[in-house]
């Protein structure tokens, strides 16, 4: 079986640099903590939804290029070679997409940043309902989670865009402490620096839901922080 490419990081890092421009230039970004995401190494940015600019807000203002994984739905017209160009990944919400789980895992392994929405669709952004996927791609690759806070996006609706949050309003990005999916996991080849994906190795349902309930708990108390921080 021939094995899906895998998306550009020079595509990623276009796209990076395009969404500094946007989001800067058309609202005010406050962005808490990036320095917490690792500088190198497999990570995985697990963000809250509650608006449409969220994925592109933290690709703007992330330290790292980020590699979305992003429903197929979104990827129509002139906007499905512009994503595909920018590294994001097309993804079947509807089945288990085998192509973009080898694409995903692939990123992780060649020591990228991956961008989850772990709730799965655009909701309330409280991170209450979490879908499996985001602990299967930690425990599968062993790559440490940081939790990202987006408050601010769904306030209230644009003058003159309704579907955008107001011009020049303040959108408050704020990165959290990179976690293990199973408590007390580390990669065994690190040689004491750094991460490489590598995996736990425990796979089964009873590890998943392990991860899962661990890393709900972490990121909403991620989310309640970062409310008291930014006072939102």
């Amino acid at each position: 079986m021939t094995q899906p490419s895998l998306p550009s990081e020079r595509g990623a890092e276009v796209g990076r640099r395009i969404g500094v421009g946007l989001m800067y230039g058309l609202w005010k970004p406050r962005v808490l903590g990036a320095w917490r995401v690792p500088a190198s190494g497999p990570v995985i940015l697990a963000v809250n939804h509650s608006h449409n600019i969220d994925g592109p807000m933290v690709m703007g203002v992330a330290p790292r290029p980020t590699h979305f994984l992003i429903k197929k739905e979104a990827f129509v017209g002139p906007l499905d070679a512009f994503l595909t160009g920018i590294g994001q990944l097309k993804v079947d919400r509807a089945a288990a997409d085998r192509t973009a789980i080898a694409q995903a895992l692939g990123v992780l392994a060649a020591g990228g940043v991956l961008g989850i929405f772990p709730e799965g669709t655009r909701g309330e952004g409280d991170f209450a309902s979490l879908r499996a996927g985001l602990s299967y791609f930690a425990v599968r690759s062993g790559a440490p989670i940081v939790p990202v806070a987006v408050l601010g996006s769904s306030d209230r609706p644009g003058r003159l865009i309704k579907g955008l949050p107001p011009l020049r309003s303040r959108v408050d990005v704020v990165f959290g402490d990179p976690f293990d999916a199973i408590e007390g996991a580390r990669s065994s080849d690190t040689g004491g620096g750094g991460r490489r994906a590598g995996g736990s190795g425990r796979r089964t349902r009873a590890a998943l839901d392990e991860a899962t309930e661990r890393i709900r708990k972490q990121l909403t108390s991620h989310l309640e922080n970062a409310r008291r921080l930014t006072g939102r």
